[in-house]
């Protein structure tokens, strides 16, 4: 049996992010699922305790719950986090990395350099 194949959710409440993010991942060979809202992606994880992805890639800033929160929520799950925003705020990014974020990316990212991060995240296991 082979390897299983790395698995990734994508949680943004900007549709054309979401899809743009996952083709570049399915690009290099990761499954991804996106989520429009924090809240969404929550109900899901509560509801399906098997569902476990290798890391979630998080918008800041979106209706209901904001990225933070659900990094706050997701806290001693050990899976590892990156952050993705328009909007770069040092206290915000100071609040997500302390919060154990292994990277925090302001869009529009370049996309080597995501991929570079993603491979990163899955080598350390989201150890930084």
């Amino acid at each position: 049996m082979g390897k299983p194949k790395r698995f990734v959710v994508v949680v943004d409440d900007d549709e054309s992010v979401s899809r743009a993010i996952k083709r570049l991942l399915r690009s290099i060979g990761i499954a991804a699922e996106t989520f429009a809202s924090g809240d969404v992606f929550l109900d899901v994880l509560s509801s399906m305790p098997s569902y476990r992805p290798d890391f979630i890639i998080l918008d800041v800033q979106m209706p209901g719950l904001n990225g933070l929160e659900v990094q706050r929520r997701l806290s001693g799950s050990g899976t590892p986090v990156i952050f993705i925003t328009a909007h770069d705020d040092i206290g915000v990014r100071e609040q997500a990395l302390a919060g154990g974020a292994v990277a925090f990316l302001q869009k529009p990212f370049d996309d080597e350099l995501f991929i570079k991060t993603i491979r990163t995240a899955l080598e350390e296991g989201g150890r930084s």
